[in-house]
């Protein structure tokens, strides 16, 4: 069993978005109660012409045949509303185990967002649009040091902005996290950077140079292409890897329409214009018009083995 708390209100009420209010507030101190607004001017499970009693009846056989109504409060009344889902949230079969387990689910998520990335910062806003002044200069530091980093915007769950700050025990934001660990806010990163240890603390972003070598050697024949080996997604990447798959040689490819760094940056790097381009051994071979001409030359088998 789970209590949830529905409140039917009217938008143009002043009241009723006041008790809203209350409800989140309540929101943050149960967490194992479950709150739920339901308007009456905009849900489409409700008639506005019925009662309200048939009303709530229609939303409880939404919620589950097992549902049922535990108590009820008529009016705007915020200590009245405290003290029944106090009572109720205490009562409840769920309210100490679940409460402990709500706690760990909580926690569980808590750590697989901390460890999304191996830099993951928590912050007001995203890197491009930062919504208050802390996070804002935390961004710049991460950003002049090159630091890669990922992010997670606390206004866009109440439940993680919570939740944090307890988990960590750190009660404000921004938070930075690295490898897991937490390394603190924005007065502890300014002081790694005037110390000179933030550039050995978090991980670097990868040149984009470094990155499509790496790419380029991640197998002995390595395909940059439009789409996949299984759906290739325009005509000359697809008789592309007909040729390669007619030698019987194993290759990779890489989709290039999946990231546009890659897309733009391997040309230059290349010095080669268009798509596909195949590579062999880190060594470019070229685009489907050379491996055509090795095709009936006989020379490809030979090169995509290595041999020449």
């Amino acid at each position: 069993r789970s209590l949830v708390v529905v409140h039917f209100w009217a938008p143009w009420a002043p009241q009723c978005a006041q008790m809203n209010e209350v409800m989140a507030a309540l929101a943050k101190e149960h967490m194992q109660v479950t709150f739920v607004k339901v308007s009456q001017a905009v849900e489409p499970v409700l008639n506005r012409g019925e009662p309200l009693l048939q009303n709530i009846s229609k939303v409880l056989q939404n919620m589950g045949k097992n549902s049922q109504k535990v108590d009820r409060l008529d009016g705007a009344h915020a200590p009245e509303l405290t003290k029944k889902v106090q009572r109720h949230a205490s009562s409840s079969s769920v309210s100490a185990g679940s409460n402990d387990s709500a706690k760990e689910d909580l926690n569980v998520r808590l750590k697989k967002l901390i460890n999304a990335a191996p830099c993951m910062l928590f912050m007001k806003g995203s890197p491009k649009e930062p919504r208050c002044g802390f996070s804002k200069q935390m961004v710049e530091i991460l950003n002049k040091h090159g630091i890669s980093f990922s992010s997670f915007d606390i206004f866009s769950d109440e439940e993680v902005r919570q939740g944090l700050k307890t988990y960590s025990n750190w009660p404000t934001y921004p938070q930075l996290y690295v490898a897991g660990e937490l390394i603190g806010g924005l007065d502890i990163v300014k002081e790694l950077e005037a110390s000179g240890e933030l550039d050995t603390v978090c991980p670097k972003t990868q040149k984009l140079e470094d990155r499509l070598k790496i790419l380029i050697n991640k197998a002995p024949v390595m395909l940059f292409m439009k789409g996949s080996k299984q759906m290739a997604k325009c005509g000359f990447s697809k008789q592309i890897i007909e040729i390669i798959n007619s030698t019987g040689v194993d290759y990779e490819t890489f989709d290039i329409l999946e990231d546009e760094e890659v897309r733009q940056g391997l040309k230059t790097y290349s010095n080669w214009p268009t798509y596909p381009q195949l590579y062999v051994k880190g060594e470019l071979v070229g685009g489907v018009d050379i491996v055509k001409e090795l095709k009936e030359s006989g020379e490809l088998l030979p090169i995509l083995k290595g041999e020449n």
